[in-house]
């Protein structure tokens, strides 16, 4: 994945520019480029989440039409409900603001960890990736037996990247326990 703080940085428009010869509020367009690169990261990130629910709503559709009495269709629905939690999560996630007399500041260097964070958590999307390939095969071969398996692994990944997601700002800021 490109990383997106360089795409924000070379295509400031003349105003943005300008700002950042303006003494006193060079500090603040730096810091709302990063918050901005780190939203559209999360949203990029969003996207594949999406396009893994997606699938795995083909998923429960197939599982529908081949076996509607499967015990898998309800840890199936349960795991789609998560993702579109986490999507959500994403899209809202915290931006690193921090007011004029926070008892926390969130500086340029706290938005970059920000940022390199966010964008490790691409790994863990790749390997809930797999857990779904592995989720594909074993509904093709209607294996009840795997599939139940590879939910309970799709689910693990998932509430995995969600911990993850949540812990993020404490995690930088090392205020986390």
């Amino acid at each position: 994945m490109p990383d997106i703080r360089q795409k924000v940085e070379e295509d400031r428009g003349l105003i943005k520019k300008i700002q950042l010869m303006v003494p006193g509020y060079r500090g603040y367009r730096l810091r709302d480029d990063l918050r901005d690169s780190d939203k559209m990261l999360r949203l990029e990130l969003g996207k594949r989440l999406a396009l893994q629910r997606k699938e795995l709503e083909e998923f429960r559709q197939t599982m529908v039409t081949n076996n509607p009495l499967s015990k898998n269709l309800q840890p199936i629905g349960g795991i789609i409900n998560q993702y579109k939690k986490v999507e959500g999560l994403l899209a809202h996630g915290e931006s690193g603001y921090s007011g004029i007399s926070a008892d926390i500041r969130i500086n340029v260097p706290e938005l970059n960890m920000l940022y390199e964070y966010d964008a490790g958590m691409v790994d863990t999307i790749n390997f809930v990736e797999q857990s779904i390939g592995s989720l594909r095969t074993a509904i093709d071969d209607n294996d009840d037996g795997r599939t139940a398996e590879q939910l309970k692994n799709v689910k693990m990944r998932i509430t995995g990247f969600e911990e993850k997601f949540d812990k993020r700002i404490s995690i930088i800021m090392g205020i986390g326990v």
